[in-house]
């Protein structure tokens, strides 16, 4: 599923329908090196802009390949126990949600930062910091898993 995101405050999130994200996860290491922020209840992910930006969510079976155009790349896990995942930025109206219906579980959240150009819709000229496309794929995960990075992306990259 294609979606283009309003990122409010640099961030937009993928969480269980039945759960809150309270910035919890934002820790140092979070925002210096992981560039997402997981909760128990979902992941929010940094964004290069605070604009509205370009993001997919694809479900596949299992891990994917590594995406080589990919800037940063990054692994947690996403427990989606009512099987209905809300993907919206932090200053979205629940009427500006996006759903994605998946089975009740646990799964893999893999996070890749593309470079891209501007999304087709209209977006803030005057803000900074690159645009990317944050490609979300998930699949069933067995058990729980720590975060890690697959691919480090730039120190300095946010603008």
């Amino acid at each position: 599923m294609h979606l283009v995101v309003h990122a409010d405050q640099r961030q937009f999130s993928l969480r269980d329908s039945g759960s809150r994200l309270d910035g919890s996860g934002w820790t140092a290491l979070a925002v210096e090196s992981h560039r997402i922020a997981p909760e128990p209840g979902g992941i929010a992910i940094a964004t290069a802009r605070s604009d509205l930006v370009e993001s997919s969510v694809t479900l596949l079976p299992s891990a994917p390949a590594l995406m080589a155009d990919a800037d940063h790349v990054v692994e947690a896990d996403l427990p989606v126990p009512s099987g209905k995942l809300v993907i919206s930025g932090p200053a979205d109206y629940p009427s500006q949600e996006k759903f994605f219906s998946v089975l009740p579980g646990l799964y893999r959240a893999r996070v890749s930062y593309v470079p891209a150009g501007p999304p087709s819709v209209d977006w803030n000229d005057h803000e900074f910091g690159e645009h990317y496309r944050y490609v979300v794929e998930l699949w069933p995960a067995p058990s729980e898993s720590d975060v890690e990075v697959l691919k480090q992306g730039a120190t300095v990259w946010d603008g």
